[in-house]
């Protein structure tokens, strides 16, 4: 079976994630997609196929004769998708033999527009996934599954040499609780990958240092008819808080290295309103210092009007892997190899974001990002390329050939 059949059909299940549940799994349906991917895991004929409390899925493949020195290697995907949009009831759509133009979907009358995303001229001749537009696709991540999936299957099935596999798969990786629970130790690789980047043939080893941070603001409401000298708006608040921070710094203005501040969500009345930031940098002193600044910012708020009452609480999420990694970067070299082996061009890229592999490189499992061929994540716009979800899969078959030796 090919990967892309396999992600046309987890697709099918419903597993967005969810942040203010408080719950491991933050949603239940992630129970669903877990407990299919071990009972396909165990039929292929891996080893101690299992879902654990956390709605972790495990299971190993031993190393095949003569590989037994090889280093464990591990192939890691989540099984979340974006609480951003919508993931339930999505219908596939195959665009096969894509003839370069904008793609139209069948509901919502969204189009993909190759002047909106000028990539899609290098996809001519190739078959297209996409949602029918009412919602997002799920190939971030459920791509990297399939590849990861496939791939086991060839190495059992075409007795390619191979030292130890470790395959697991995360909830809710798209709310920054994937590697929560999760046991390096007992997971027994040395290395690993996460299989949750873009076009095929991306490697990733720098990634944002990530922090959220929420202000709560109290005003003082009283009738606007007799309000001089006495009201106090947090809404006006949040605006004077929000205008301290620098303009130029917000994700619509910056690229490749350049931090910035995202006001994610504003809401409330004059009486009481809060406000939710993600701050993103991949300079380690450039990040603490834009925390600083916001709650400098927070600081002059609360001065200016002394009888409301601002609060600002805030909390690292994870931090830039390539301080972890500078020391593997033999997984990143071969990784490049593998690519091309694979006959598809690699392109090193720092993530704008953050992935499981961050915080379990944290944890003492050194792990890269690689590219799953999917574009356009967390919104109806998504898609992914039949061909580069091959080639992918040939990727994470060369890296194994490389580490074993063979």
């Amino acid at each position: 079976m090919r990967a892309y059949e396999r992600l046309l059909n987890y697709v099918k299940v419903n597993t967005r994630s969810d942040d203010r549940t408080g719950t491991t799994p933050s949603t239940a349906c992630q129970w669903d997609m877990a407990r299919a991917l071990a009972e396909e895991l165990r039929a292929l004929g891996l080893e101690d196929p299992g879902v654990d409390e956390h709605c972790i899925v495990t299971a190993w493949l031993p190393a095949a004769p003569g590989c037994e020195d090889a280093p464990a290697l591990g192939f890691l995907a989540h099984m979340d998708t974006s609480p951003a949009f919508s993931g339930q009831n999505v219908t596939p759509v195959l665009h096969p033999d894509y003839d370069g133009g904008d793609l139209v979907l069948p509901k919502e009358g969204r189009v993909i527009r190759v002047s909106d995303f000028p990539f899609l001229k290098d996809m001519k001749g190739k078959t297209i996934i996409t949602a029918d537009g009412s919602t997002l696709l799920g190939a971030d991540d459920k791509a990297g599954i399939a590849e990861i999936v496939t791939a086991c299957e060839r190495l059992l099935a075409e007795d390619i040499p191979h030292g130890r596999i470790c395959v697991a798969f995360t909830p809710d990786e798209e709310i920054g609780q994937g590697p929560d629970h999760f046991d390096v130790a007992a997971f027994g690789a040395r290395y690993a990958y996460t299989v949750d980047g873009g076009r095929a043939g991306s490697i990733e080893y720098e990634n944002f240092n990530a922090a959220g941070a929420a202000v709560t603001i109290t005003g003082v409401s009283v009738h606007p008819g007799s309000a001089k000298d006495v009201m106090e708006n947090a809404l006006l608040i949040a605006q004077q808080i929000n205008a301290l921070l620098p303009p130029e710094d917000i994700p619509a203005k910056t690229e490749g290295y350049q931090g910035f501040f995202h006001l994610d969500r504003l809401e409330g009345t004059a009486a009481g309103a809060v406000m939710e930031y993600i701050i993103r940098d991949h300079d380690r002193e450039k990040f603490e210092s834009r925390k600083a600044l916001l709650s400098q910012a927070c600081e002059k708020g609360g001065a200016a009007h002394p009888t409301a009452k601002v609060e600002l609480v805030m909390r690292d999420s994870y931090y830039n892997m390539k301080e972890k990694l500078s020391d593997c970067m033999h997984l990143v070299e071969n990784a490049k190899e593998a690519a091309r082996m694979a006959g598809v061009e690699p392109a090193v890229e720092p993530i704008r974001g953050g992935t499981d592999g961050a915080r379990l490189s944290y944890m003492g499992l050194p792990c890269p990002n690689l590219g799953t061929g999917g574009y356009n994540f967390h919104g109806p716009m998504e898609l992914a390329v039949a061909e580069e979800m091959d080639a992918v899969t040939q990727i994470l078959l060369n890296i194994v050939r490389l580490y074993s030796g063979r």
